[in-house]
């Protein structure tokens, strides 16, 4: 009976995730199609790039907001646990990622990821996740490292302090996705100087002119 209830769950967090929701805020509120702009992916950067904060906010929140349902009900209603959390949880980045309604496109997978992540009892994860995700929009400057960092940082530090946990499965899987999905961009050389440094720069060329 639980690997009935695995599979609905899953079936459905796949399901309500693959709802490509920023494009259609795109259709709907700009009246464009926002794979116009951007890097051409239908996510919720480019709603920002076509139309402005507003949209885009709304555009982040559904993208983030469609990976909770389902996650949550799978450990607060039915208490899965361990492997089979494992599944409904990545279901849901999957359906993003490899969306039905796109031809089996889908965006780069972040927001639906802090989604999931937001959404189970271990908030660790999400912090974790959060705090080496900021470490490397701090020092690296290319957008898709920065998400691989994050990943990779949160993987190290599960992999460390839980060993062999279903945490640990969890960030795996969930960076292998991104992985695939930052593919293209991942060519391209990291660049350690960042944003930190350049703002240091900034500020003492301005304390500089100044003086």
């Amino acid at each position: 009976m639980e690997i009935i209830t695995i599979l609905l769950l899953a079936i459905a967090a796949f399901g309500l995730a693959s709802v490509p929701f920023s494009l259609l805020v795109g259709r709907w509120f700009l009246h464009e199609d926002i794979r116009d702009y951007g890097d051409g992916n239908p996510g919720a950067y480019n709603v920002f790039k076509a139309g402005g904060q507003k949209t885009g906010f709304l555009a982040v929140c559904l993208d983030v907001g469609k990976g909770v349902p389902f996650v949550f009900l799978a450990h607060s209603m039915f208490d899965l646990t361990g492997s089979a959390l494992v599944v409904v949880a990545v279901s849901a980045v999957l359906g993003h990622a490899f969306s039905p309604f796109l031809q089996w496109h889908g965006g780069k997978a972040v927001a639906v990821t802090f989604g999931v992540l937001l959404a189970l009892p271990q908030h660790e994860l999400l912090l974790a996740f959060i705090a080496f995700t900021v470490l490397g929009f701090l020092f690296i400057e290319v957008d898709a490292w920065t998400v691989i960092f994050g990943a990779a940082g949160t993987l190290a530090y599960f992999a460390f302090t839980r060993g062999g946990s279903w945490e640990t499965l969890l960030i795996f899987c969930l960076l292998a996705v991104l992985t695939v999905k930052q593919f293209e961009a991942l060519h391209t050389f990291p660049g350690f100087r960042g944003r930190l440094v350049r703002w240091l720069q900034m500020a003492v060329h301005a304390t500089l002119s100044i003086v």
